[in-house]
């Protein structure tokens, strides 16, 4: 498994976290049991693979973590989607930026392109076409608005 797909896994759950309100243990809890996990990849060839024990660690913390900070993340989101309601945002294309916020702001190792460009395929790949350069702007709006240069 990649770490794209690991995003990816994390991305869904996070959809999860805001679709039913469910703490992210919970959330990790149930999804990475090894019998439900192996139901899932008829929703999704992403579950395909059962994450090894370094991108099961990745999966957890981006949820945990986003769990943590979920208002604050939403304000970013807010913050730097121009002109649009956060109520308007898919939550797919809010759980994607929050993975690439989160890893820009918590995971120094992760550089702010990779996590940008990360985001950007995988909301090619759930979203309509239109959204995807929305992903981008948003991102890159709240790189050049948060992120200290280096």
């Amino acid at each position: 498994m990649t770490r794209t797909a690991a995003r990816e896994i994390a991305a869904r759950l996070c959809f999860a976290l805001s679709a039913n309100g469910y703490p992210a243990e919970n959330v990790l809890d149930e999804t990475l049991s090894p019998e439900y996990y192996e139901t899932l990849v008829e929703e999704d060839a992403v579950f395909s693979v059962y994450p090894d024990e370094k991108q099961k660690a990745y999966i957890c913390r981006l949820v945990k973590g986003i769990g943590e900070h979920n208002a604050e993340l939403d304000g970013y989101i807010e913050k730097y989607a121009k002109g649009w309601s956060f109520g308007r945002i898919s939550r797919t294309a809010v759980a994607v930026m929050k993975i690439a916020m989160y890893e820009i702001l918590y995971m120094p190792e992760v550089p702010a392109g990779a996590a940008i460009n990360e985001a950007v395929e995988i909301a090619k790949k759930y979203e309509e076409e239109e959204t995807v350069p929305f992903v981008n702007g948003v991102l890159g709006g709240f790189v050049r608005g948060e992120v200290p240069a280096e």
